[in-house]
């Protein structure tokens, strides 16, 4: 007799279980084919929101982590976060998207520099966050001061910058 009810028990709470009931659609999760691709100032606005969150972010070579980001780290999390593939040292991203002129730079591209002159190859990269009145700003892992933001009209950064790139 117990085990008939068990067997009772455990028919009905399986049955309840795999019962299916309606859910009111704004509660409902949504699936992927309804989910519609962000617009590309939308997706932006994602990735210098990611990179933003490391502001402040101790520098650390090869550091991809809220411990201790380098630079092409910092763009690399930033895109990765966003579904965008990009290689992990700066002078391999240099080789992706679209060079454009700096006069046309905006939010979300790529700027690149050499800051070794007996080295005369591209090792620090930015993403720029802000384009104002020709002002350009950009995030970046610096080695000295970690993850911060810095403008192009810097005297450093002016006579180390190469080129812009647009990946999206």
């Amino acid at each position: 007799m117990k085990n008939l009810l068990y067997l009772l028990l455990l028919t009905i709470f399986l049955a309840s279980c795999g019962s299916k009931k309606s859910v009111p659609r704004k509660n409902r999760a949504i699936t992927s084919s309804e989910v519609k691709a962000p617009s590309t100032s939308k997706k932006i606005d994602n990735i210098i929101s990611e990179a933003m969150r490391y502001e402040g972010t101790r520098y650390k070579f090869g550091g991809t982590t809220k411990s201790g980001m380098d630079c092409s780290g910092l763009v690399y999390i930033a895109f990765q976060e966003n579904n965008i593939a990009l290689p992990r040292v700066s002078r391999d991203m240099a080789k992706r998207g679209n060079r454009v002129s700096l006069q046309k730079a905006k939010e979300g591209d790529l700027l690149f520099f050499q800051t070794n002159k007996n080295r005369k190859v591209i090792n620090h990269v930015g993403l720029v966050t802000e384009v104002k009145g020709g002002v350009i700003q950009f995030i970046h892992s610096s080695s000295s001061r970690g993850v911060i933001v810095s403008s192009l009209d810097e005297r450093y950064w002016k006579s180390a910058f190469v080129e812009v790139r647009r990946i999206i």
